[in-house]
């Protein structure tokens, strides 16, 4: 089967013990800077092959330079390996200039364990064809619009016309374009891939640089559309938090992510 554009921009190959080469291709920047999730979801592609664990279950991201197109060298290390779950940090490098360095938990998500306790439920969203798209279009939406297919609540989507509701909340559809499947190295991505919350207050609007991002993965999600909420609470000291969850097509928890954030700059 041929890979989808998102596994082709994501994938790694071997340079020897220990290390991988990448590449951040063109078109998943937003303000001429990589998406967050895109370059984690590149770490974790190299980490996936270092441990041979197909499933990141939780990943912790410091992110340290802005990422540009171009190759990137990626330089492993497995922490620990057990029966389930194998623990490994990456460092991806630019130029000599490092941009991420990722700690991760991997593992084996196949079997899918029965839910003991679910307090919450999937975001209530109006179908997608009556959610709010937006088309990337000069400096916004960004260029990263046309890599992944998101459909926002109408009511999360004011800012977009100038009229933030003051709500801290994003919430929406998600999917890859052309059928491509979101596996769990896609849900980095998608933890990553909406406007910030804070867009709905009135804060300005800008870049929002990721200081710190960590994805705890659930389940490998269902076939079809999933469902996303973001929310922020506290916006203090020049940092802000987002609270993220994913659930897939059959109302399953598939993904959780706590991000910490600059506050943009007025």
């Amino acid at each position: 089967m041929t890979a989808g554009p998102f596994a082709t921009a994501t994938e790694v190959e071997s340079a020897g013990e220990h290390a991988y080469l990448g590449s951040i291709a063109p078109g998943w920047d937003i303000a001429g800077n990589a998406n967050g999730g895109y370059l984690l979801a590149i770490g974790v592609r190299a980490l996936v092959a270092a441990t041979g664990r197909p499933d990141p279950v939780t990943a912790t991201a410091h992110y340290l330079s802005p990422g540009r197109p171009g190759p990137v060298g990626i330089t492993t290390a497995v922490v620990k390996e057990g029966r389930r779950f194998a623990t490994a940090s990456a460092v991806l490098e630019s130029d000599g200039r490092p941009l991420l360095a990722v700690l991760g938990t991997f593992g084996d998500l196949t079997e899918d364990a029965a839910a003991l306790l679910v307090d919450g439920s999937p975001p209530d969203l109006p179908p997608v064809e009556e959610c709010v798209h937006l088309a990337p279009g000069g400096a916004w939406p960004p260029p990263f619009n046309a890599r992944v297919d998101m459909r926002l609540h109408p009511d999360d989507a004011s800012f977009a016309r100038g009229e933030p509701n003051g709500i801290a909340r994003v919430r929406g559809w998600f999917r890859l374009p052309d059928g491509e499947p979101v596996d769990t190295v896609g849900l980095q991505l998608a933890l990553d891939a909406f406007p910030p919350t804070i867009f709905n207050s009135d804060l300005p609007v800008g870049w929002t640089p990721t200081v710190e991002l960590t994805t705890h993965v659930r389940a490998r999600p269902a076939p079809g559309w999933l469902r996303c909420r973001f929310t922020t609470r506290f916006v203090t000291g020049g940092f802000l938090e987002e609270d993220g969850e994913i659930w897939d097509a059959e109302d399953r928890l598939v993904a959780q992510s706590r991000q910490l954030a600059l506050v943009p700059r007025g």
